[in-house]
């Protein structure tokens, strides 16, 4: 078997209007794309720093894609006839 190698390009596409972020987080497979999307708005009463929100907006975008990722690997393995694995909950504390 020969040795497998791709590149795949993700872009991170970061808004800002009224003191909220969106961030849209797209992964370039060269055959398909997924996108992931977050967003992050400063509390009442803080200081608005926009780059502690696109720092947010991005993070949660990325894990968004991420997850959406994961989620269609295990469809792919599973429609391979394999047994799905045990899934976790991992607890976050920020709000989205």
């Amino acid at each position: 078997m020969l040795p497998h190698t791709a590149d795949w390009e993700v872009r991170l596409h970061l808004f800002e209007d009224d003191g909220k972020t969106t961030a849209r987080a797209v992964l370039e497979t060269g055959t398909s794309s997924v996108t992931g999307t977050g967003t992050a708005q400063c509390a009442p009463g803080d200081q608005d720093v926009p780059e502690i929100g696109d720092e947010f907006a991005a993070a949660r975008a990325l894990r968004d894609l991420g997850g959406k990722l994961l989620r269609t690997a295990e469809r792919d393995v599973e429609a391979r006839g394999a047994a799905p694995s045990p899934r976790e909950s991992t607890p976050y504390g920020w709000t989205m």
